[in-house]
């Protein structure tokens, strides 16, 4: 598939690179976390991360004052698996190049999406990617054998613990943590797990 760049007008419509931050004190509070031993690992929020003068300054601006969550998704990762979207932007800051598999939210006809809707996006290390409400992502892939770290910023709580809720909605079957909807590919082992299968046609791999 086509891999576009977070640079290029393909992007418009489902995020923006944000400017005027330095992420250099926060690359390398990323880069001193460990990596799993395999596959990926994802922390809400990490002190170490949240420690950095980043963390005050997308919460203040970038977020409009709202409280924020500073964690990172790092490891290794070459598909699509799932997607996800919350009632809000994600912002993503690589240590590392990495691509996003994106697809909008209109694109969920009946519970499902085609994955020959996902478009792929690379971003350079260091780029402070806006990822909009209405976009659908999951974990990055990575573009080198080292792996992939990528913060990830989203208001407090967001993906923890959530209890189970009557369904009100047909979207409320996608409903899988706190300010977190899920689809999963019948491949993917969020689907074993009991995430809502909506994903259909190829498990996109990078």
């Amino acid at each position: 598939m086509t891999i576009y760049s977070v640079f290029d007008p393909e992007f418009a419509e489902f995020g923006k690179v944000l400017t005027g931050y330095d992420t250099t004190e926060l690359i390398a509070a990323m880069n001193a976390v460990e990596m799993p031993a395999e596959g990926v690992a994802y922390e809400p929020w990490i002190d170490s991360l949240e420690a950095t003068g980043i963390f005050k300054e997308l919460g203040d601006n970038a977020f409009g004052g709202m409280p924020i969550e500073l964690g990172m998704c790092w490891g290794y990762n070459k598909a699509l698996n799932c997607l996800e979207y919350h009632r809000n932007s994600e912002i993503n800051i690589g240590a590392t190049d990495f691509v996003l598999l994106l697809a909008k939210q209109e694109k969920i006809i009946d519970g499902k999406l085609n994955t020959a809707d996902v478009v792929a996006f690379k971003a350079p290390a260091g780029a402070v990617v806006e990822v909009y409400a209405t976009s659908l992502h999951y974990a990055p892939c990575m573009v080198e054998d080292g792996g992939f770290r990528v913060a990830v910023v989203l208001p407090r709580n967001t993906n923890t613990d959530l209890d189970k809720v009557a369904e009100k909605d047909p979207e409320d079957k996608m409903l899988w943590a706190r300010n977190k909807w899920l689809i999963a590919h019948p491949d993917a082992s969020e689907a074993s797990q009991g995430a809502y299968v909506g994903l259909v046609g190829e498990n996109i791999s990078i």
